[in-house]
């Protein structure tokens, strides 16, 4: 313990599940009422006795300790009550109108964000949001490279406004996949034109 908090709480070795599972309820703690645990480093780095040392017996090095060592040791921060409003006002995933489910991000620039390919959002009318309606995802749309093209708060304008242009240069970069010209309208999709098309 001492040794970890000589290091700090963010050289442990936490999963990607674990990390977001941190800022999601960091996220929270702002947003909804309730008797929520501090997990950020600072919140951790205070009371290490308590939340991590009971799950380190026989570890005498950091590189002893595993995420899933921490893992019940955050479970034990977060009651059961907490838990089921925490999967409902800041969920893991976002939905696509494919079906196929996208991390939130709930640290860094404009979160809580998502990032996908465009086309997977074909169809979509509503800006996506959490927090029980309260607040809007921002989104970071994707090429079919994977590269970022466009962000938004309102995919209703943007759709209506500025994807003439996006849609316009992408057809030139990526002429073998879809760009309607009402996307709100369109059949969402995470494939290219099939062949002949």
């Amino acid at each position: 313990i001492r040794g970890i908090r000589w290091l700090g709480v963010s050289a442990l070795p936490w999963s990607k599940a674990q990390m977001q599972l941190r800022a999601r309820v960091g996220f929270v703690r702002d947003l909804v009422p309730g008797d929520w645990p501090d997990l950020s480093d600072e919140g951790l780095s205070g009371a290490l006795e308590d939340w991590l040392a009971p799950f380190l017996d026989g570890k005498t090095r950091l590189s002893d300790i595993g995420a899933d060592d921490l893992g019940p040791a955050l479970d034990a921060l977060l009651p059961w009550a907490l838990r089921s409003t925490l999967d409902e006002v800041a969920p893991t995933h976002f939905v696509a109108p494919t079906g196929m489910a996208h991390p939130i991000r709930y640290d860094g620039p404009g979160a809580p964000a998502i990032s996908l390919r465009v086309q997977e959002l074909f169809g979509l009318k509503d800006h996506p949001s959490i927090g029980n309606g309260r607040l809007g995802l921002t989104i970071e749309m994707l090429s079919p490279a994977h590269r970022p093209i466009q962000v938004t708060r309102d995919l209703p304008k943007f759709w209506a406004g500025s994807w003439r242009d996006v849609r316009a240069d992408m057809r030139g970069q990526y002429p073998k996949h879809v760009w309607p010209e009402d996307p709100a309208h369109a059949q969402p999709t995470t494939r290219a034109k099939p062949r002949g098309s």
